[in-house]
């Protein structure tokens, strides 16, 4: 299903009102870890388009989180209105559905 610009700008309104402590690593965009010695950003996009799957995302993040620990001041995710719309539509288009 393509998405056209303004039913992604439409979601993109809805979450950036959400709180994004806890989210499946397939909506994540980007992370961004602010740290004492600057700023460290893990682009996952990325990483998805050079083949790596979202379970070795997972475990590099944590693995980059783990070993920076000290270090790490604050974490932001960037999620992917895309990824989140392709989630989340059709379930709501079924609870739409009779309405």
């Amino acid at each position: 299903m393509l998405l056209d610009h303004d039913f992604l700008t439409g979601w993109e309104q809805i979450l950036n009102a959400v709180d994004k402590d806890h989210c499946p690593i397939s909506c994540v965009k980007k992370v961004i870890f602010r740290t004492r010695q600057g700023q460290k950003t893990i682009n996952l996009s990325s990483l998805r388009r050079q083949g790596i799957d979202d379970d070795s995302i997972e475990q590099a993040v944590g693995t980059f989180i783990e070993q920076n620990e000290g270090m790490i001041k604050s974490m932001e995710l960037v999620l992917d209105v895309a990824a989140v719309a392709h989630l989340v539509q059709p379930e709501t288009d079924k609870l739409l559905k009779g309405m």
